[in-house]
């Protein structure tokens, strides 16, 4: 009798140490509450749960309701090969983002509450209303790729008839909430840093939510590529570069502007660390920006993947500077995440990657190079090595 074990490679050691620390860090969280096993306080509430695993984890799945806008309203066709993918990395990243809420909330047994318990004047209300619906909206879209794996054929029929509206409500669900994250700190401009706080807060969200969503669809698809043995679609990727240089230029120049019109600028010139991190935040997306504007760099693989990974850390140095940084100086307080919370963290993104994997190997996430069905990556070879056992 053979069986088929996985081999043991330092990623998956990697990976494993990661989910049981995050399962300890778990328990910690469950057992001693938020005082015991988080560095949070009543001076400073939110930390890196919420600036990393829901600001953050927002964005990045924002390539979901890009692509759709693209492919099936603005009738792109070309970017079709790369949709599923995209909408799988969404509804993972949304869902996750539930993941993360369930942790940070003191009651995680009431997320349900905005539901039914409806405050129309609060922003908080409008994002948990969004997000859950717009988290349904995906769900229904990644249906397909189930229904087809078990060939049921009428379900897949009655999704296709609603997808048009479907999609439209999902790009402005997304639209909502994705620039509604930025109006939660339109509220406290006493307490928030001058280079980060800013009336242009929800705009500035979505743009660089759009921007990032593009750079998270090449950081995927380069993934996937290695991962499962794929072409790269590089004419697709590259075009889509050229499109992130322009909305990233694009967002640097209104940040600018909009820190010359609030006469801040000045706060460029103090030594002091928000200063740096400020520096660091636009280095990692103004570098990818003025490289991807070259064609032979939009057509390296590896370069178009480097810019990528700098947009990607980009916009999560600018969520983490507005949910800690830029709120530190205004509690009066420091705030440095406690073991456990990067923990949580780490296993939540290491799941995320780790179900993609599952799910792009037993269902047709990806199409076919030549057009006709999607294709099961788990019909190819398996890598894994067949042991004989007994």
């Amino acid at each position: 009798m053979r069986v088929r074990l996985p081999k043991i490679t330092i990623w998956r050691a990697i990976f494993a140490a990661i989910m049981l620390s995050g399962l300890y860090a778990t328990y910690l969280r469950i057992f001693y509450g938020l005082g015991g096993s988080t560095n949070l306080s009543d001076r400073f509430p939110w930390g890196v749960w919420i600036a990393f695993d829901v600001l953050c984890g927002v964005g990045l799945a924002a390539g979901g309701f890009t692509l759709v806008a693209v492919v099936h309203i603005f009738a792109i066709e070309r970017y079709k090969p790369i949709l599923r993918p995209a909408i799988l990395t969404a509804f993972l990243g949304y869902s996750l983002v539930v993941v993360a809420l369930l942790f940070d909330l003191g009651r995680p047994d009431r997320l349900w509450h905005p539901l039914v318990m409806w405050n129309p004047h609060s922003v908080m209300f409008e994002v948990a209303w969004c997000v859950t619906l717009y988290t349904t909206v995906l769900f229904l879209e990644f249906l397909p790729m189930v229904l087809e794996r078990f060939g049921w054929h009428q379900p897949l029929e009655w999704i296709h008839n609603i997808s048009v509206p479907l999609m439209i409500a999902g790009v402005l669900l997304s639209t909502l909430h994705q620039s509604s994250l930025g109006s939660l700190f339109l509220i406290v401009p006493a307490k928030m840093y001058p280079l980060w706080y800013s009336p242009t807060l929800p705009a500035m969200f979505y743009i660089s939510a759009i921007g990032v969503g593009l750079a998270m669809t090449i950081f995927e698809s380069w993934h996937s590529s290695r991962a499962f043995g794929r072409a790269l679609e590089l004419p697709l990727l590259a075009s889509m570069g050229r499109v992130l240089a322009v909305l990233m230029s694009g967002y640097l120049w209104l940040r600018f502007l909009d820190l010359a019109h609030r006469h801040v600028l000045g706060l460029l010139l103090v030594n002091r660390p928000e200063t740096w991190l400020f520096f660091l935040e636009i280095a990692l997306m103004a570098i990818p920006a003025m490289l991807l504007f070259q064609k032979r760099i939009r057509l390296q693989p590896g370069a178009l993947y480097a810019c990528a990974v700098m947009v990607i850390f980009g916009f999560v140095a600018n969520r983490l500077n507005v949910g800690v940084t830029a709120l530190e100086s205004g509690s009066g307080t420091s705030y440095v995440p406690r073991w456990s919370e990067i923990a949580v963290t780490l296993s939540i993104v290491a799941a995320g990657f780790a179900i993609f994997r599952l799910i792009a190997e037993y269902f047709p996430v990806f199409e076919a190079p030549a057009g006709g069905q999607p294709l099961l990556v788990a019909e190819k070879e398996s890598e894994e090595e067949s042991v004989p056992v007994g």
